[in-house]
């Protein structure tokens, strides 16, 4: 061998690189501009805008609330009535007692209501709301008799619902009157078995029973006991009812049996699914 032979083998195989060495990261050059963190960030022109819009905001919401309730053009400056027929605008004002001059949306509307349905007995159903600028409405459904009890020399008027709403001097045409006539022994036992009270409200169911067909021809509701209840019609006829139990029933029967039966003058529906009719 050589020196130079030597020399080589002596020094061994050259070294081999790492297989697992990881490459260098590389390196970053700086921008200048900061990493965000957090979430988005405004930036000037936005929070300025922003700004303006609270303050228009604010403006507004003050703006309305001093509108509505500070100036005079939204006052509660008179009260619109309608509905009425009976009761007199002047009396439903008076009960509903609206106080005027303030801002029309403090009115309290369900006090009014209130005040209205306790005051005026004759009021059955009512609506009060708000007409903007100025007014405060109310809208009266009024009840009507069904029938009418003597009390003395004046009448007490009920309605089909045994309401009674109003004394009048005079009963209203075309309203029956309500006649309690305990006669017979039988209607003595009625009295005391049901009591005086109980027999007129039966007899106030009747009433609101009855037929469209005798709308303004029943005179009169005569009560002689609990199931002997009869309706007078103008012209001298008659309907024997029975008692106040199937008062549907017996007005659909009576409503079919004055169609077949025009001219007859006694009429008996006491037995709605069996009804009969008479002359003379």
């Amino acid at each position: 061998m050589t020196g130079t032979e030597t020399g080589a083998l002596g020094a061994g195989p050259a070294p081999q690189p790492r297989q697992d060495a990881r490459p260098a990261p590389p390196v970053r050059q700086h921008t200048g501009r900061t990493p965000r963190r957090g979430g988005p960030r405004f930036t000037a022109p936005a929070r300025r805008t922003a700004l303006v819009a609270l303050i228009v905001l604010t403006v507004l919401v003050g703006a309305g609330t001093w509108a509505l309730y500070g100036s005079s053009w939204f006052r509660a400056d008179r009260v619109a009535v309608a509905g009425n027929s009976a009761l007199t605008t002047g009396q439903i004002e008076r009960a509903a007692a609206v106080p005027l001059g303030g801002p029309l949306l403090s009115v309290d509307t369900g006090a009014v209501r209130g005040r209205l349905l306790a005051a005026l007995p004759r009021i059955g159903r009512v609506e009060v709301g708000r007409s903007w600028p100025h007014t405060i409405t109310v809208r009266i459904t009024e009840r009507t008799a069904a029938a009418v009890l003597r009390s003395g020399a004046r009448f007490t008027e009920v309605d089909r619902d045994g309401v009674r709403f109003a004394t009048v001097d005079r009963a209203p045409a075309g309203v029956p009157v309500l006649r309690l006539e305990p006669d017979r022994a039988g209607a003595a036992a009625s009295l005391r078995q049901f009591g005086t009270t109980r027999l007129l409200q039966a007899a106030i169911a009747v009433a609101g029973d009855l037929p469209d067909v005798l709308r303004g021809r029943a005179t009169a509701i005569r009560v002689r006991s609990y199931d002997g209840i009869t309706v007078e019609l103008s012209g001298g006829r008659e309907v024997v009812w029975g008692s106040a139990e199937d008062g549907a029933l017996k007005a659909a029967a009576l409503t079919a049996l004055m169609k077949v039966q025009p001219h007859a003058d006694h009429f008996d529906v006491s037995a709605p699914t069996a009804p009969a009719a008479s002359h003379g």
